[in-house]
């Protein structure tokens, strides 16, 4: 049987660092080489470094970058697997997911909690999985880890050194790898309709706000002084928010000035709902945007990307209430 066409795209991260004078640094693909020659007996894989970066320091351009070279490569190879580190991976898999509509080819993220050269590493277990499920033939964007694999828009990373470091929040996981190895839920890789398309406008004027006790209101009044046009409000619960005394009046007055503000959760599982509480009812009467129960990274990329092609509030409301890649539950 003909192996499998895999393109590797590596962009640093703490699977490919080495010792350096300061601490573990990323290099290109050559500390790979090992892996990749052995991955060799079940692909046919070509490699290309697009960046070396710490995870970081990746930022919403190098998300641009990686989405145009995903899409000017993709009818070359049945499936990509992009290597990142660990700490915004999920923001990038969300960003790129948006970016892609419609993607026609299976792709995977994929790093590791320690790097290749250490002999304990769980770099190599994570590209066998990687690589297996963009040879699956699942389109989507995806990312593996641990023997997981999860919707790139619904992974948190929720551990800081643990090998079981990210998963698949309010979603069930898009394929296991077991002893009938890798089986893939086809409930939640259903292919997203539609032409596949590179969007990859991003807007950075947006302001993650966790919720805090005593909070001033005025936050929302310097936020928008600062030129933000999106702010995602980590609310309480089910998307409690002081509306006591002043509480709303800063909320009014970022809506009234054009800001799109999204309430999600400070929960991990589970969904906002601003309908259950009197404090929800009134923020939708704002104008405010439910986040449901998207991660925060999927609504932060989401609201990003939405601001990036141009949308204005009532656009990105409605954008807000559709599923484009299974980033929500409707």
């Amino acid at each position: 049987m003909d192996k499998k066409h895999i393109l590797l795209l590596t962009t640093g991260g703490t699977i490919a660092s080495v010792e350096g004078g300061q601490g573990l640094e990323p290099h290109r693909s050559g500390v790979m080489d090992r892996e990749i020659q052995q991955l060799r007996t079940y692909y046919d894989i070509t490699v290309r470094d697009v960046m070396c970066l710490d995870s970081s320091n990746i930022l919403p351009e190098q998300w641009q970058q990686i989405a145009k070279v995903v899409f000017e490569y993709r009818q070359s190879f049945d499936g990509i697997v992009i290597s990142h580190g660990t700490d915004t991976m999920a923001y990038t898999a969300s960003a790129v997911t948006f970016m892609l509509p419609g993607i026609d080819r299976p792709v995977v993220f994929t790093g590791s909690q320690l790097p290749l050269l250490d002999v304990l590493s769980d770099g190599p277990d994570n590209l066998r999985t990687a690589f297996a499920m963009a040879a699956s033939g699942y389109p989507g964007v995806y990312l593996a880890f641990d023997r997981k694999v999860m919707r790139g828009c619904r992974a948190v990373k929720v551990r800081a050194s643990g090998f079981s470091a990210f998963e698949s929040v309010n979603a069930r996981y898009a394929a296991l790898v077991s002893n009938r190895g890798l089986e893939v839920d086809e409930s939640i890789v259903t292919t997203v309709p539609g032409t596949p398309r590179l969007l990859d406008g991003i807007s950075s004027r947006v302001f993650l706000l966790k919720l805090t006790p005593g909070l001033s209101p005025d936050i929302f009044d310097t936020l928008t002084a600062m030129g933000y046009q999106g702010i995602v409000v980590e609310a309480f619960g089910l998307g409690g928010i002081n509306v006591l005394g002043s509480g709303l009046e800063g909320i009014r007055r970022a809506v009234e000035k054009g800001v799109s503000v999204v309430v999600t959760t400070q929960c991990l599982y589970d969904s906002s709902d601003l309908r259950v509480y009197q404090v929800g009812n009134k923020l939708l009467e704002l104008g405010v945007i439910q986040g449901r129960d998207m991660t925060t990274e999927a609504a932060m990329t989401k609201l990003m990307w939405a601001l990036g092609q141009g949308m204005d509030q009532s656009e990105i409301a409605k954008l807000f209430a559709q599923s484009l890649a299974g980033e929500i539950t409707i």
